[in-house]
């Protein structure tokens, strides 16, 4: 029995290896930056009407502050990922803010904006110097770097906006200048700006938006002072549609911020996305409100004040 027991352990932790994959794939000042890649479950299909499914590149979310790249709470999302015939990576990014004391409400936020833009900024940069390193290893990865999808939770989001813009405004640093996301997703996110209200200079990839309308961490609509603040899902989806661009936002009324941590049980509205914008590439718009009282309601308000106390 103890041989069985001793096999199956082995087998399990040579199960995971194979599983998980880990590189570095930078070096800061501050840090070494590190990838997880995680493939689907052998047997699972990994295309979608003939079409292959993309990887996606999850960026994750703690204020700037905290975080890992393979927090638990998203464990068991890129496991139904898996299953469902998608690679995913989880990526390392530099925390903006940690160690940073800010102000208390949203004076001591103004005061710490251009702060708070650093933290956008840098964690812009580290998500394409994953994406330049899945590019450089493309072969040996076994990834289609033409067919990444970026995804973030709250400030993960937040760093996933901000890519996608500067996509499309040309923006793309150690980028090919022709590169682009196939789409990206957002959970409870928004642009950070000290110059005013953020500016896209060409449609962006397929991007789907999912926000709490009560949200006081990372604002729904915008909190703006002398062109300086955060302009979230609401603002930006208003503008997409000005320009008829195509866009999916999910609008949780009356959610607070835990629609940063929906990943998982709203799987079904990612999935059609997925298959619809992203695989099929379908140029299909939804402006939707969910009025769900079942959902989850795990963390209360979070507010500015809650993070950076």
């Amino acid at each position: 029995m103890k041989r069985i027991i001793t096999l199956l352990l082995l087998f399990v932790m040579a199960w995971g290896a194979r599983a998980q994959e880990t590189y570095q794939f930078a070096s800061r000042d501050t840090c070494d930056l590190y990838l997880d890649i995680f493939r689907p479950v052998l047997g699972t299909s990994t295309t979608f009407q003939g079409q292959e499914k993309p990887t996606i590149l999850h960026v994750f979310g703690g204020g700037f502050v905290m975080g890992k790249r393979s927090d638990g709470f998203v464990r068991n999302w890129v496991k139904l990922l898996n299953e469902e015939g998608y690679t995913v990576v989880t990526m390392d990014y530099r925390l903006g803010m940690k160690g940073y004391k800010m102000g208390k409400g949203l004076s001591g936020a103004y005061k710490s904006s251009d702060r708070f833009l650093l933290a956008q900024t840098v964690g812009v940069e580290d998500v394409f110097a994953a994406v330049s390193y899945l590019i450089d290893n493309r072969d040996s990865l076994s990834i289609d770097t033409d067919n990444l999808v970026l995804s973030g939770s709250s400030a993960g989001a937040i760093i996933t906006l901000a890519a996608v813009r500067d996509l499309a405004n040309g923006h793309t640093g150690v980028l090919p200048q022709d590169f682009r996301f196939k789409g990206a997703m957002s959970f409870a996110g928004a642009i950070i700006s000290t110059s005013g209200a953020p500016q896209f200079e060409s449609a962006p990839c397929p991007v789907l938006l999912m926000h709490g309308t009560e949200d006081q961490a990372v604002a729904y609509k915008k909190f703006v002072s002398a062109g300086r603040g955060i302009w979230g899902s609401d603002y930006l989806a208003d503008q997409w549609a000005k320009k008829g661009w195509t866009y999916c936002i999910y609008r949780f009324k009356g959610r607070t911020h835990d629609v940063a941590a929906y990943h998982l049980i709203q799987w079904p509205i990612e999935k059609q996305f997925l298959e619809q914008n992203v695989i099929l590439g379908h140029k299909r718009t939804v402006d939707a409100t969910v009025q769900d009282d079942s959902l989850p309601s795990n963390w209360g308000q979070v507010t500015l004040d809650t993070i950076y106390r």
